[in-house]
């Protein structure tokens, strides 16, 4: 009989890798193409229907045609998400032994780096107040707040991050929603602190493993991260964003390092691969308002 930690290991490799394409061949290094593959998803996920068509350009029409699409590219997301292990591109097997490899050392020690992290009252209080970056009531207003934004200045690629941003955010709470009901972690101050898995104290949707928080705001990082990726500053805000919120949950007790990992690595290759399913490669040769704005931006007196 296989251990729970087999069984936990094995539903994380099934998650990184969803509906991969045979990578193309490299174009010449100077050509637009090469240019526009700058930021291409890492999967190499194979392009589908785009978030923001060409019809809902703001000099056009269908500003609300986004939001009714969105069931039906959840669903497929779905789909590709659970299915994923059987049509894996062999290019991408690497995924699958780094972030397994990863997962398990993690679990396997989690109860001894817990046990002789620092923990104080404060800490768990500042870890607590800081999780509420992470919350649904903060990130979802922040995607719709780069939509609207992006479409009252005319920025489409504003738009196209705010909702690439709110379809990765309902692809992870399903996700997290699922792989927490089979696993049902107990928390580091639940049980005996030993984060045994079905063995949680509030309930199978409540487990620690893997960690939505990590698995939100790294999904989101991800999405903002390809679409502004000539832009380091605003990789290191994302980033940034996200490492805080996996530090505050540790600081808080509300996890184990083996949950925030996972999660985090979940996150970002959801983000990671809605970007590559649903970015409107026309928007590469758009620039906006609000692009032009951020293409000249320097922070700490570099060149744009």
């Amino acid at each position: 009989m296989k251990s729970p930690l087999f069984r936990v290991f094995l539903c994380c490799l099934a998650l990184p890798v969803f509906g991969q394409a045979p990578a193309p061949q490299n174009p010449p290094q100077d050509s637009p193409q090469s240019q526009d593959q700058s930021n291409r998803s890492v999967l190499e996920v194979k392009p589908g229907a785009e978030a923001i068509k060409n019809k809902d350009l703001w000099e056009k029409t269908g500003y609300f045609h986004p939001f009714v699409r969105m069931p039906k590219y959840i669903l497929q997301d779905q789909k590709a998400i659970w299915t994923s292990p059987f049509h894996t591109a062999r290019s991408d097997i690497k995924w699958w032994v780094i972030f397994g490899t990863a997962t398990g050392a993690l679990i396997a020690t989690d109860r001894y780096t817990s046990k002789n992290a620092p923990d104080t009252p404060t800490l768990r209080r500042i870890g607590a107040d800081t999780s509420y970056l992470a919350s649904g009531y903060t990130l979802v207003p922040l995607a719709a707040g780069f939509y609207f934004l992006g479409t009252a200045s005319h920025s489409e690629r504003f738009r196209e991050s705010g909702m690439l941003a709110f379809e990765a955010l309902v692809d992870t709470v399903l996700v997290e929603l699922i792989v927490k009901s089979a696993t049902d972690r107990a928390r580091p101050l639940e049980s005996d602190g030993k984060g045994h898995f079905w063995d949680g104290s509030n309930g199978p949707w409540n487990g620690s493993f893997p960690s939505g928080h990590a698995m939100s705001t790294f999904a989101l990082a991800s999405v903002f991260t390809h679409e502004y990726s000539h832009r380091w500053w605003v990789k290191a805000l994302a980033y940034g964003y996200a490492g805080g919120v996996v530090g505050a949950r540790l600081a808080a007790k509300k996890h184990f390092p083996g949950d925030v990992v996972a999660g985090g690595a979940i996150g970002w290759f959801i983000g990671d691969y809605v970007y590559g399913k649903r970015h409107n490669s026309e928007l590469d040769h758009k620039p906006a308002v609000a692009q032009k704005v951020l293409d000249h931006v320097r922070i700490g007196g570099g060149a744009p």
